[in-house]
């Protein structure tokens, strides 16, 4: 039997990388879909990816950032389905500058996708999932939400603060059946560092050499679902020399600091 067989689940930034690697996991596994992002038209090709009937999935673009419009899309999906099951922050942006360099802007726009928007659609989403007693929140973190490292102080901080804020939930709503899995994934072979912002909050336009010889985005998205299938509160995925590196910051942190420093870019 597919373990998510007629559950709803709703995917942010459904329209490329870990996003649309997650869709086609999903429907595999019998999901119903909800794909949101900005751009209509490659939500549109995701939905004829997936191979579902018509009906079984529904394209809702979004801009997260409009946050007064979160209620209004949560209600959308569940006039539509009745119900929302998961839910899937991946929506989000990267950075590539340095802290004496950036517009003070640039912070804003992170914080506002990368933490404020899963916040917003979070609280438009619990409500139905309280009524309903049953939910999974899966959050799209990062090993920077662990790992602090050059270049990335915005998202650095932005992936921080979704830890605290989804700990805390995971601990308001246990007895309420609603679950979390807050998910940090290392180098994945995506376009992240390209649509990465810079100083200026211009697009960065590079692909780092790591993120280029990463995980692939599909194995990615398939080691996510087995994690939310066992009801892991937090997963690490990538390889051993990231990984590592949340456990060096755990047990070593001077180490980990330095290796940090000397590895950082010119």
């Amino acid at each position: 039997m597919k373990s998510f067989s007629n559950k709803v689940v709703w995917i942010t930034g459904a329209s490329s990388g870990i996003g649309e690697a997650l869709a086609l996991e999903f429907a595999r596994e019998g999901a119903r879909l909800v794909l949101s992002a900005r751009r209509r038209e490659e939500l549109e090709r995701v939905k004829q990816s997936v191979g579902l009937p018509e009906d079984q999935v529904l394209v809702l673009p979004m801009d997260v950032t409009q946050f007064d419009q979160a209620e209004v899309h949560a209600a959308r999906v569940v006039g539509y389905f009745g119900r929302i099951d998961l839910i899937v922050h991946n929506a989000g942006i990267s950075q590539r500058s340095y802290v004496r360099d950036t517009d003070f802007e640039v912070y804003r726009r992170l914080m506002d996708v990368d933490f404020f928007s899963t916040v917003a659609l979070t609280q438009a989403v619990l409500p139905s999932m309280l009524k309903q007693q049953s939910g999974h929140f899966v959050v799209i973190s990062s090993v920077a939400g662990k790992v602090g490292t050059p270049m990335r102080s915005g998202y650095n901080a932005a992936k921080h603060a979704l830890h605290g804020f989804y700990d805390s939930l995971r601990a308001e709503t246990h007895d309420d059946h609603i679950r979390v899995t807050v998910v940090c994934p290392g180098y994945i072979k995506t376009n992240v560092s390209v649509n990465a912002l810079n100083a200026q909050g211009e697009q960065y336009g590079k692909k780092d050499a790591n993120q280029e010889k990463g995980m692939s985005a599909q194995e990615c998205a398939r080691q996510i679902v087995e994690a939310v299938k066992k009801d892991k509160k937090e997963v690490y995925i990538g390889g051993l020399k990231e990984t590592a590196a949340i456990y060096l910051r755990r047990f070593f942190p001077s180490l980990l600091f330095t290796a940090v420093r000397k590895n950082a870019p010119e």
